[in-house]
């Protein structure tokens, strides 16, 4: 396994598109209140930010250009934090629909899902009898006739637009086949290592939680890829969190927290911000491992990032 750095790059995810608002009345809506998020994130010490938008008014996930630049110039004004902005976006939305953000922004650094799959959170309807909204309950009901969409044909449209605007792609890989098929776009020349995989652990449809699962993943990539044409992060889903945070910083990789992936600080406890989660796991790391949280300027260095004054917001 690959020896763990002296340094552990901190994500929050802070809004995403699974979790709805009945889940919590901490989960960010407004533009405001992501950008808020953010911040408080990168205060706590995530040298990146995870981005997503949502419709202010119901709090339902989508593209929306301008919700994305109100957020993305909020956040740069406050914060040096490197800013990773969605290309996964939420169901319904086409592959055209969630790459226009990169185009338009060239940001640093852009999620970039590794395959098609089943991505189910219908299991959540077993936990609320009432909704905030109407559109909440049917759309994680229609999670169990979902394939989130990435074919090879988008996934090569995705690799020439980050390439044209700069910006870095992080490797989304939910199961192992997904590591295959980031090393196909590698060897066609699509990918340009050192590349950058997150490992995302427990979503229906894809691979579990458990340590050997993020083992399965890491050894993959490390025979498929080649440990040095890779870095590496873990994000897992609800009560698997933090575990999966600290599991992933013993093996050197490095950590993604915040409300996109769960609601709870622990057992019963909403989290009030990313930022909440930020500060516990970097807390726990430290006392585990002894890694210490890399500042944006360092996470840019470690990911061989362009830097913020090349992007277009």
């Amino acid at each position: 396994m690959q020896a763990a750095s002296d340094k552990v790059i901190l994500t929050a995810a802070v809004t995403g598109a699974i979790h709805t608002p009945t889940m919590s009345p901490y989960l960010p809506i407004t533009p405001e209140q992501i950008a808020d998020d953010a911040v408080k994130a990168a205060e706590a010490g995530a040298a990146i930010v995870h981005i997503h938008v949502r419709d202010p008014q119901t709090g339902k996930p989508t593209p929306d250009i301008e919700l994305f630049r109100t957020v993305l110039t909020s956040i740069k004004k406050r914060s040096d934090v490197i800013i990773n902005t969605t290309t996964g976006g939420g169901m319904g939305m086409t592959p055209q629909e969630r790459l226009k953000v990169v185009p338009a922004f060239k940001p640093e650094l852009a999620s970039f899902n590794m395959g098609s799959m089943n991505f189910s959170t219908y299991p959540l309807l077993q936990k609320y009898k009432t909704w905030k909204y109407d559109w909440e309950k049917p759309a994680i009901e229609a999670t169990k006739d979902y394939i989130f969409r990435n074919t090879f044909a988008s996934m090569e449209e995705f690799c020439k637009a980050m390439k044209e605007n700069d910006t870095k792609p992080e490797l989304e890989c939910y199961d192992a086949g997904h590591i295959y098929n980031a090393n196909k776009l590698i060897m066609d020349g699509l990918l340009t290592p050192p590349v950058h995989i997150q490992f995302v652990l427990g979503i229906l449809g894809g691979i579990g939680p458990a340590v050997e699962d993020l083992v399965t993943m890491k050894t993959t990539a490390d025979r498929v890829i080649g440990p040095e044409n890779y870095t590496w992060s873990a994000a897992g889903p609800g009560r698997f969190q933090f575990g999966c945070g600290i599991t992933a910083s013993r093996m050197g990789g490095h950590v993604r927290v915040g409300l996109e992936d769960n609601v709870y600080l622990k057992k019963g406890v909403l989290a009030k911000s990313s930022g909440e989660q930020v500060a516990r796991i970097r807390e726990l790391i430290f006392e585990i491992t002894g890694r210490e949280s890399a500042t944006p300027d360092e996470a840019r260095a470690m990911l061989h990032l362009k830097g913020r004054d090349k992007v277009a917001y």
